[in-house]
């Protein structure tokens, strides 16, 4: 009988190998996500008190925006779509998914009244801004990484944007926008030794050599992106199924949401289940579990822990969250650190939303290759 490890409960003097992915901003599924981050970051732009949930599918030439979204200024769906294909680098002629080829399809309602009279501060019972929703969220920082993230999922993101670097700079011609990536570590003693292993998927042109595919990805971009991790003893697979021709929304279909162990910490930290993009803030899911992430990190900034997670509960309409709980993994003290973040930090929506000055159209900044770990975002400074 088979045993399953969990890394962040396993004593300090165990060994074992985890391994997390990442995928490229032309991953049909981050595709989806970016049209609705543009979306929420089109609306704040001009209306910062813009409520938007807004959800996209994309397969073959055929978008579908659907949701709610309330807001004073307007938005041209279907121009805003158009550019951001370009921008991914779905351009080629020979892909049905391309800018002057898709048909935007828009099924877009205002905000629920129900839902707004609870989060509106001048509506809601409280008389202050109430979570857009229930649920639970969390937050992880580890001091493994100067961006105190996990090394696998750090490592994998480098990966998969070292990809994109290279598209776009041009440095070969045969790179296409879709991929995935992934990194095993190996850890021991708690804290990682060595990377074991890398798959790199790449969508490529249909006249690119195999060879020269694994060659490139081999010489330039898995030491560029594992820096001092890299070692010549890493097992390297490139494109296992042998080509990647037919990749993005032309192959696959995509939805929004669908990437959330990727956005956040891997598998190595929990995760509540909600989704980010196309959400505005009043959305918990997304603003909370931001939150929790800024808070674990003070946490470990200061000392108290070298792992941490904090998770947050709301109820919808209710600005006090339900309950919010430390957890340093055998790694701090756990009652100091718990008393730290009761003292310190704010876990009401509309405080949330104060001290992180989430009103702004940052939101594209977050959608590809992790939400955390990116010293531009107001959550890991």
């Amino acid at each position: 009988m088979s045993t399953v490890l969990d890394p962040t409960r396993a004593p300090a003097t165990v060994a074992y190998t985890f391994t997390s992915e990442s995928v490229s901003e032309g991953h049909p599924d981050k595709v989806c996500d970016t049209i609705a981050d543009s979306i929420l970051d089109a609306h704040l732009a001009a209306d910062p008190a813009s409520r938007v949930a807004c959800e996209v599918l994309c397969k073959e030439n055929n978008v579908v925006l659907a949701g709610e979204i309330t807001s004073n200024h307007g938005v041209n769906y279907d121009e805003l779509v158009r550019e951001v294909v370009r921008e991914i680098g779905y351009v080629d002629a020979d892909q049905v998914f391309r800018p002057d080829n898709l048909n935007v399809h828009i099924f877009l309602s205002r905000q629920a009244a129900e839902i707004a009279q609870g989060v509106d501060a001048d509506t809601s019972l409280s008389g202050e801004q109430g979570a857009g929703d229930q649920g639970i969220m969390f937050g992880y920082a580890t001091d493994e990484t100067p961006e105190l993230m996990p090394l696998p999922i750090l490592l994998a993101h480098r990966l998969a944007r070292s990809l994109a670097t290279h598209r776009k700079n041009g440095a070969v011609g045969w790179l296409r926008p879709d991929s995935k990536t992934q990194v095993s570590v190996r850890y021991e003693n708690g804290a990682p030794v060595a990377v074991t292993d890398v798959l790199v998927s790449t969508q490529h042109s249909a006249d690119a050599d195999r060879e020269a595919i694994r060659q490139f990805v081999a010489l330039n971009v898995v030491p560029e992106a594992l820096g001092q991790w890299y070692h010549d003893d890493i097992a390297l697979m490139v494109n296992p199924t042998g080509s990647f021709v037919q990749g993005g929304p032309s192959a696959d279909a995509g939805v929004t949401g669908r990437k959330i162990i990727v956005d956040s910490y891997g598998g190595m930290g929990r995760h509540g289940g909600g989704a980010f993009s196309g959400k505005d803030p009043s959305k918990v899911d997304r603003s909370g579990a931001y939150f929790c992430r800024f808070v674990a990190r003070q946490v470990v900034k200061a000392g108290l822990a070298r792992r941490a997670e904090v998770q947050v509960a709301y109820a919808i309409g209710v600005a006090q969250p339900v309950s919010v709980k430390v957890d340093t993994f055998g790694t701090g003290d756990e009652r100091a650190a718990a008393e730290y973040v009761r003292q310190n930090f704010d876990f009401r929506p509309g405080a949330i939303v104060e001290r992180l000055n989430l009103l702004r159209p940052i939101y594209r900044l977050t959608t590809n290759y992790g939400h955390f770990g990116k010293p531009e975002l107001p959550w890991e400074e």
